[in-house]
């Protein structure tokens, strides 16, 4: 069990399935009650009943992270329902497969409103419940490795989880005066559906028959598996715990071994 986490309360997006649904699983059986978020209603209730068949208390809101009145709403939701918020987990994001020559506007717009402007009104609306409830607080986004390398056909993709790791270092630096803690969590090669997605999306691209290129990608990680939620879920419940008070404005790599820094 991670220290501290026990009775706790966190905000978990893109809660309803993959690694948002992985880390609610983690942190429920660390005692933590949770505050559900997705657009994907059926299988958020799928979800919450997980969750609270460990013994937690648990809530579920409808929400679109491009939206920075949904986020708000969201945050201010999981007060009213469990009585305070301690962990903010801006999970919730999208994949784009594309070459760059491809990219349009409406891909540009799409992309940056869920993964960058998703994680900004995520780090804001939970800071600033925080400082309302005066307390210290910790928020953890997702970056990938894509947010320390750029990968090829993933450009935009890429650029937004750059993007989460410049957010995370300043976030860190404007709240740390106010004992808030700002952190970024770096998965690899997930089985989830986002990968089944990718995988698809380079099959039409590429020629590549279904399954070869996420084959190729997990051949190249060194612990020689694929990854799963739950490896994910272990570094984001860590960073959610007391254990983590003293780490801040980073973005760690949980790959399996694919990308070293």
């Amino acid at each position: 069990m991670s220290k501290g986490l026990d009775g706790k309360v966190a905000l978990v997006t893109g809660a309803a399935q993959g690694i948002g649904r992985g880390i609610a699983l983690r942190l429920a059986e660390e005692g933590v009650n949770l505050a559900l978020v997705d657009l994907q209603k059926e299988k958020l209730a799928h979800v919450l009943d997980e969750v609270t068949a460990k013994g937690v208390r648990a809530t579920t809101f409808g929400a679109d992270i491009s939206q920075r009145e949904d986020v708000y709403a969201a945050v201010d939701h999981a007060v009213q329902e469990l009585g305070t918020l301690d962990v903010m987990i801006n999970n919730a994001g999208i994949a784009q497969v594309k070459p760059i020559a491809d990219i349009m506007p409406g891909d540009l717009e799409k992309i940056l409103n869920i993964n960058i402007g998703g994680v900004t009104w995520g780090i804001q609306a939970a800071a600033a419940k925080f400082k309302a409830l005066g307390k210290k607080g910790k928020i953890i986004s997702a970056s990938s490795i894509a947010g320390h390398d750029g990968f090829a056909m993933l450009g935009m993709y890429s650029a937004t989880k750059f993007a989460v790791r410049a957010l995370t270092q300043a976030a860190a630096k404007e709240y740390a005066s106010a004992g808030i803690t700002v952190n970024a969590y770096c998965p690899g090669i997930v089985g989830t559906d986002m990968w089944v997605e990718i995988d698809k999306r380079f099959s039409e691209i590429t020629g590549a028959p279904v399954g070869e290129t996420y084959k190729k990608y997990v051949e190249g990680i060194a612990l020689g598996r694929a990854q799963t939620p739950a490896d994910v879920a272990a570094l984001v419940a860590f960073l959610s715990s007391d254990d983590a008070d003293y780490i801040t404005g980073q973005a760690i790599l949980t790959d399996g071994g694919i990308v070293y820094r």
